[in-house]
């Protein structure tokens, strides 16, 4: 693992989107093409500011991201795909993209083009209750699945509510589309931008802890091509 602190959510996420995308520029030198894995959610929003202004060939890119909720319609402030659409989608002009529609029905073909070729790089946040994706703990360490459904749990809804995509959690939905935490290990290199203090307890848990279901991105330390961005105050509580 490569521990990187930084400042400000700023600068995290300029050095996070840099990584990334010379990440993208190689993979694109040694294959022609480049696949992208992108979370969401308000700790994305200073990488992906920086991600879409990199020299990057994105026409030859092609994007899928982790999750989104069951049966939430797009036109729903909190829907990933529509916050992928006005926060990424509409600043590049990418080869393709696959968005996860809420549906169950679409697993399998969601996960049949995903499983075409490896990713090549995924930004893969951590939760505030050390969650990946929407794999809560105790997450799913076994299953080979691409994507699930699963089940939100109180803490998860929590901090969908303290972000601002609902103003309750009795509006939050119960389940979710996730990649599995099997999937998201097949990444060939993963980038993790956890700024903001309300990540610091997850940070310090998962750094803290051997690897566990009950702090799901324990699993992320066991990759071979682990980055993990932190600003001053994510790092705070990360034992001396």
């Amino acid at each position: 693992m490569n521990l990187h602190i930084k400042k400000t959510p700023e600068q995290l996420g300029e050095k996070a989107a840099g990584l990334t995308a010379a990440l993208l520029r190689a993979a694109i030198a040694d294959n022609g093409c480049a696949r992208l894995l992108l979370s969401t959610g308000s700790s994305q929003f200073e990488t992906l500011d920086a991600l879409v202004k990199e020299d990057v060939d994105w026409g030859k890119v092609t994007m899928f991201h982790l999750d989104e909720y069951v049966g939430l319609p797009e036109t729903h402030p909190a829907s990933f795909r529509k916050y992928l659409r006005e926060r990424f989608l509409a600043k590049v002009t990418l080869q393709d993209y696959h968005l996860v529609d809420g549906n169950p029905d679409s697993i399998p073909a969601l996960s049949a083009e995903l499983n075409k070729a490896p990713i090549d790089v995924g930004l893969i946040g951590i939760g505030e209750n050390a969650h990946i994706a929407f794999n809560d703990p105790p997450a799913d360490f076994d299953t080979k699945e691409s994507y699930i459904v699963v089940n939100l749990n109180e803490r998860c809804k929590q901090q969908q509510v303290g972000e601002g995509w609902f103003p309750t959690t009795a509006q939050v939905p119960a389940q979710a589309i996730s990649m599995t935490p099997w999937q998201i290990m097949q990444c060939r290199h993963i980038i993790s931008a956890v700024p903001h203090k309300v990540k610091a307890k997850a940070v310090a848990d998962t750094l803290s802890h051997d690897t566990t279901p009950e702090i799901p991105a324990t699993l992320l330390k066991t990759h071979p091509h682990f980055d993990l961005f932190l600003d001053a105050e994510s790092a705070s509580l990360i034992p001396d």
